[in-house]
């Protein structure tokens, strides 16, 4: 299996910055392969949104409601995955939750795996 730790949430006025960071780890010690990584999130009351993907190559996707302002990336070597949300706003006041897909084990195909999600708040 992989498991999945973000950090980097919290409470920020309108206009502020927040990094959240996404570990990946294999509960038996590594990880085979890993495809593609986002970060995605769900207000009160919402279904849960894509914010950003990145895959494996660097490409990357973004929510429109977002372009311009957060920025993802990763480390391959680390299997970690990184989002910059700069100019935030009150409406991304959310949990945002780490997705990588994955393959744990070469014994294993590819399936999605989620974090625990990480609480941000933008204040107005």
């Amino acid at each position: 299996q992989v498991q999945l730790v973000e950090s980097g949430g919290g409470l920020v006025q309108a206009g502020g910055s927040l990094r959240l960071s996404c570990a990946a780890s294999g509960t038996s010690g590594s990880i085979f392969s890993i495809n593609a990584m986002g970060w995605y999130r769900q207000a009160p009351g919402k279904q849960r949104e894509l914010v950003a993907a990145i895959s494996s190559g660097g490409s990357t996707n973004y929510a429109d409601s977002v372009k311009g302002r957060f920025t993802i990336s990763r480390d391959n070597a680390k299997n970690t995955v990184l989002l910059q949300m700069n100019s935030l706003k009150p409406e991304d006041t959310a949990v945002y939750y780490c997705k990588a897909f994955a393959r744990a084990t070469i014994e294993m195909g590819f399936r999605d795996y989620w974090g625990q999600g990480t609480q941000v708040t933008v204040s107005s």
